[in-house]
């Protein structure tokens, strides 16, 4: 296994289904089994990591290599620590998307990692294209919400997946109902769409997370809930376990190996 350990890239196939969330709390919550954690925020388009971990700075080390801030007991690194404004539109074209995946992996100083996890862009382009030429993955984690729309969506990358010989680990099911006091849950967004895809693709759907404050107030001041307890941080707990035990049992056997040139 090579220093990045074994590479999990969590994707969606739309925007605003909570990606990049769940991989923010997947990374913590494995790191609490104890494991060595990185975090690359792979959507340059949209670089959220900075806001959901509460910053962070980076520093170069002797050898002009990046040192990469540590939090949460995960290791991660942004585009977005290189804008000047946060705001900035980052514009694009594949080759200089592919060079800069590319720094995320060699420039910055990783260290020996057992898990490193990677936030990708939604759909089904260049970014998808290019990290499955960049290095070996030990398969995917998938990410929807149950409405139509998005598993419309998450089949057409589920698809490209297969397509190019990535393992799909199985499906988070996000934003699956809002619970009311009473125990009954609303389905805002639908129910039993990450199920019945999930029996459709033949994966297994390895969570369903509910909508709850305690997300959306953890992202939107960097202390995201995995970090905390009670039954949300069990929830992502839950998660990073099935999530490795289907790393171990069906993930690709040479992942992790070094840089494809």
């Amino acid at each position: 296994m090579s220093k990045f350990g074994k590479i999990i890239p969590v994707i969606s196939g739309k925007g605003g289904v909570g990606k990049s969330t769940v991989a923010v709390n997947l990374a913590i919550s494995i790191a609490k089994t104890g494991a060595k954690v990185g975090l690359i925020d792979g959507d340059f388009y949209g670089p959220s990591i900075p806001t959901l971990m509460g910053g962070g700075q980076v520093v170069p080390d002797h050898e002009e290599r990046l040192i990469p801030p540590v939090k949460y007991g995960i290791k991660y690194i942004s585009l977005g620590f290189f804008l000047k404004n946060p705001d900035d539109a980052v514009i694009w074209r594949g080759p200089m998307f592919n060079k800069a995946l590319n720094q995320m992996f060699e420039d910055v100083s990783w260290g020996a990692l057992d898990y490193l996890i990677i936030d990708m862009p939604p759909g089904t382009g260049d970014a998808q294209i290019s990290l499955t030429q960049l290095v070996k993955l030990a398969g995917a984690v998938v990410v929807t919400t149950p409405q139509e729309v998005a598993l419309a969506d998450v089949r057409k990358s589920m698809n490209m997946l297969r397509k190019v010989q990535v393992p799909i680990l199985g499906i988070v099911e996000n934003m699956a109902g809002l619970p009311l006091p009473d125990g009954t849950v609303v389905p805002v967004f639908g129910s039993g769409g990450g199920e019945k895809t999930a029996r459709e693709f033949g994966v297994p759907l390895l969570a369903q997370i509910p909508i709850d404050l305690a997300i959306r107030e953890g992202g939107d001041t960097g202390a995201p809930a995995a970090c905390g307890t009670g039954a949300t941080a069990e929830r992502f707990e839950a998660l990073a376990k099935r999530v490795l035990k289907e790393v171990n049992e069906t993930g690709s056997p040479d992942a992790g190996v070094a840089i494809v040139n």
